[in-house]
């Protein structure tokens, strides 16, 4: 199902966007060497909840999946990449996390992703591939517009992380998005331009570049949701919900001190 919203709808997925990103920042903050990943979750759940919000985790139960995810926020540590299920786990100066979050409001969902090095250990192999996410997204933001092909933003992001020398896995990638967290079309992180669903003003997209250091190939744990890669290497994972509008795309999950 690929959904268009109308205006009333695309301002509650703004304010959703809002709330997804004011979360992700102020739990980024929190999130020093020592923090349990399961008190991460607690907090995601307190202030989802204090919003008048809805979890699109919790009793989120795909194909790929074992069961329920159970819990509020995906927080995978360096190996880990997707769908990140929280454990009983102390961070560790140097880490690197990734916090992804995806919640539903007025009927509106929005989902985003930030990965960072915890504490003062310096990592660079680690904040290069941050990077090389964070340019990806914003290829592929800056390639969406109302006309485009979803292979065009496809190919941009898959250009910025094959230009950095990260091999692409296209099993899991960026998605529509509305009243529910999963819609067409798939967004996968490398194509061929020119291909695919025709964006239009009131889509709303999910884009997610993620990379693993030396692989493309996944594993998953024992829990049955978290995706890690197989050679045991470092991950990176950055996304953004975005809106098409007449003229460009805008970025609905910024935080606070980044919006307009």
């Amino acid at each position: 199902m690929i959904e268009i919203l109308n205006p009333t709808l695309l301002t509650r997925a703004a304010g959703t966007g809002a709330l997804v990103a004011d979360i992700l920042h102020t739990l980024k903050g929190r999130s020093t060497a020592g923090t349990n990943l399961l008190d991460i979750d607690r907090w995601a759940k307190a202030m989802i909840t204090e919003a008048g919000a809805l979890s699109c985790y919790v009793d989120y139960a795909p194909s790929f999946g074992r069961g329920p995810f159970g819990h509020y926020i995906c927080t995978a540590v360096n190996d880990a990449v997707l769908h990140g299920r929280p454990r009983d786990y102390a961070l560790a100066d140097g880490d690197l996390l990734t916090l992804d979050l995806a919640v539903s409001k007025g009927g509106v969902a929005a989902d985003a992703a930030v990965s960072f090095l915890v504490g003062d250990g310096e990592h660079p192999e680690s904040v290069a591939m941050i990077n090389a996410t964070e340019r990806a997204l914003a290829a592929g933001i800056a390639a969406a517009k109302p006309g485009a092909r979803i292979g065009d933003l496809s190919h941009a992001i898959g250009t910025v992380l094959s230009e950095a020398g990260y091999a692409v896995n296209t099993q899991f990638g960026g998605h529509g998005i509305g009243s529910t967290m999963h819609q067409d079309p798939h967004v996968a992180n490398t194509g061929r331009p020119g291909r695919g669903y025709e964006l239009r003003p009131g889509l709303l997209l999910a884009l997610e570049p993620w990379v693993m250091a030396d692989t493309a190939e996944l594993v998953t744990d024992a829990d049955g949701w978290t995706l890690r890669s197989a050679t045991g290497c470092r991950t990176a994972h950055s996304e953004h919900t975005i809106a098409i509008t007449a003229d460009g795309a805008d970025i609905l999950t910024l935080p606070k001190h980044m919006r307009p």
